[in-house]
């Protein structure tokens, strides 16, 4: 809804992009039914015009970057590097310079590629010379970067470290249950917090639905309020038909969350 006196925030609308858009600079990872810039951009303002602000996602990760193609089997490399540089550049143009650049980096571990047919790990240091090369990317065009956070489960002392603080944090959990004791991305809400990292703690229908309040519920407990910049719904279904009925249940979720919430607690994106 566009801003008014009952919703005092501003809502963020994450465009997860890979494959969707014909990017001028790289026509070659286009694929049947990738929108033009032209069509997409109509497509911005008019979200713009709904009192949403569109944030762009390009997941950077090697677990999620099929929509590289044939770059998503030269990591690390040269053309690599070049090629990632172009996409970020031409989509913080295409969306104006926008505030935040989401890069994904989520599940890059052995487990989650386990029956990939071809699978791409970075470890130690060159996680973080990869990682670290696209935080300046997204801030050389002065924006701020923004990933999920499960590196810390694994992790967790290299990310206190290393990780900038200038680093917008997704934490993720899905579950019913929020003790932090049993639930290990639980207490990692609680870290990232007591470090000083500003958090966007991320919840879903897609295990419970439960989730979402219970994440908001708990991180509003929990967490410094001066750090706590909002909440993400991730549904993760396909917009088909058949799934419709789980994104819009995402959807009354959130909203529910929002009218319950006081006017000072009104931060959710």
């Amino acid at each position: 809804p566009p801003r008014s006196t009952l919703f005092p925030y501003t809502t963020l609308f994450r465009s997860d992009l890979g494959e969707a858009l014909q990017y001028e600079s790289h026509p070659e990872l286009a694929v049947k039914g990738s929108w033009t810039v032209e069509r997409f951009r109509k497509e911005l303002a008019r979200l713009r015009a709904k009192g949403l602000e569109p944030i762009p996602k390009l997941n950077f990760s090697t677990a999620h970057d099929t929509w590289l193609k044939e770059y998503s089997r030269q990591v690390s490399t040269t053309a690599y590097y070049t090629v990632c540089a172009d996409l970020i550049r031409e989509v913080c143009a295409i969306f104006d310079t926008p505030r935040f650049f989401h890069l994904g980096y989520d599940e890059e571990t052995a487990a989650h590629q386990s029956k990939y047919s071809y699978a791409v790990v970075r470890q130690g240091e060159l996680w973080w010379h990869d990682f670290l090369f696209f935080v300046k990317q997204v801030e050389q065009h002065t924006m701020r970067p923004w990933i999920w956070s499960d590196y810390y489960w694994h992790h967790p002392q290299e990310f206190l470290k290393r990780m900038p603080k200038s680093v917008l944090q997704s934490n993720w959990y899905y579950g019913a249950g929020f003790d932090p004791a049993k639930e290990k991305a639980v207490q990692a809400y609680l870290d990232i917090d007591k470090a000083g990292f500003d958090q966007v703690p991320t919840g879903s229908n897609w295990d419970s639905d439960l989730n979402f309040k219970g994440t908001v519920s708990f991180c509003r407990q929990h967490l410094a309020p001066e750090r706590l910049q909002g909440f993400l719904m991730a549904p993760w279904f396909f917009t088909l038909p058949e799934w419709q009925h789980k994104n819009l249940q995402a959807i009354a979720q959130v909203e529910e969350m929002i009218r319950n919430a006081k006017p000072a607690e009104s931060r959710i994106k």
